[in-house]
């Protein structure tokens, strides 16, 4: 275990803004955060995984707890679903990897998104049709209210787009992620509704407005013989296309969350129908954030430090590597504004902010 005072958290979030906090305490077991004497600790308490949806507003006055707990243990492999136990301090993409290197199905879609699992299961990760509430089974926590640990099934998770149980006003910060339990499958299911994921595949099809109207049919490829590793190459092919490297260049990947709209209020935003848009089964209508911004003229638009990345209007770069956090709030305020005068529409970030 590892407790600092004073901490720059500047290599903890992915935005890389520098800012400190009272107290770091970085735990390697689920004995040793059980240990730790809470009523010591500077307040608030704050859990984060690898800080990539994450924007610290300012210095933090209590204690950033971070996990190391890190296996990954496949508890039958010999079943066709195999449920795999994995601890909350495993990198995202470290874990899919090695699930397409078994030939295991369902988390390939996920590929290359930064964080952890702990956090994954918090934050409902998803991408190209895939959430990975989808996937998971269980989740096990420490309630830092009862001092104790709890587990809690897929439906007590209540999973929604970019939500759970767990950010949830009247439970956020009271659970801390220790593990979490996922059930892949060995059945051939590649998902390739994204119009993207097919191209970078070379196979040919539509799937009605580059997603299926039903985002749960799985769309079978004519070629028949795709590997899990084959689907997970293409996703990080058109996500390096399309998105920094946080190691390079400072961002929380998405900023923004894709609104869902009525199909009355998209037909006021695109009268003739050409927008791109994801039809949802109970009759809404998902609008790319990034087409809407990119409409209003903010691809690579300036505030400080900060810039909209120029390949991706969705996402916010710490472009200078010395963007303040009130660079980065001043032009998120400024997108919101301009989609909201254009559109109608009032975008939520789905960055944190801390």
């Amino acid at each position: 275990m590892r407790i600092q005072l004073n901490y720059d958290l500047s290599a903890q979030n992915t935005f890389r803004m520098k800012v400190f906090c009272a107290c770091w305490v970085e735990y390697e077991t689920v004995k040793e955060l059980e240990g730790l004497n809470f009523d010591k600790l500077p307040k608030p308490l704050l859990h984060i995984g690898a800080g990539s949806n994450l924007l610290f507003t300012k210095d933090f006055p209590g204690t950033v707890l971070h996990s190391n707990i890190e296996f990954i243990k496949y508890i039958d492999m010999g079943l066709q679903e195999v449920p795999v136990m994995v601890g909350a301090g495993v990198l995202w993409d470290n874990f899919v990897a090695e699930t397409c290197r078994h030939g295991l199905w369902g988390a390939e879609n996920l590929s290359l998104i930064p964080g952890e699992v702990g956090a994954a299961a918090v934050q409902n990760i998803g991408a190209y049709g895939v959430e990975v509430g989808d996937l998971i089974s269980g989740v096990v926590c420490f309630d830092l209210q009862e001092r104790k640990k709890v587990r809690f099934s897929r439906a007590e998770c209540r999973y929604g787009y970019r939500d759970s149980l767990f950010k949830q006003p009247e439970f956020r910060g009271r659970y801390v992620v220790t593990s979490v339990l996922l059930r892949l499958t060995r059945q051939y299911s590649p998902r390739l509704e994204y119009k993207g994921i097919r191209e970078a595949l070379g196979i040919p099809g539509q799937a009605g407005n580059d997603a299926a109207a039903d985002p749960s049919r799985v769309m079978a490829d004519p070629i028949g013989h795709l590997t899990p590793q084959q689907v997970r190459d293409a996703i990080i092919r058109i996500r390096r296309q399309k998105l920094p490297d946080p190691e390079e260049l400072g961002s929380a990947g998405s900023f923004f969350k894709n609104p869902v709209v009525s199909r009355e209020e998209f037909a006021r935003i695109s009268p003739d129908g050409s927008a791109p848009h994801y039809d949802l089964p109970d009759g809404m209508v998902k609008v790319p954030a990034a087409w809407m911004i990119d409409r209003c003229g903010f691809k690579g638009a300036v505030e400080g430090g900060a810039a909209v990345y120029e390949k991706q209007p969705l996402v916010i770069v710490n472009q200078s590597g010395e963007a303040s956090p009130e660079d980065v709030l001043a032009l998120e305020q400024r997108i919101i504004n301009g989609v909201q005068e254009r559109f109608g529409v009032t975008l939520h970030p789905e960055v944190e902010h801390i």
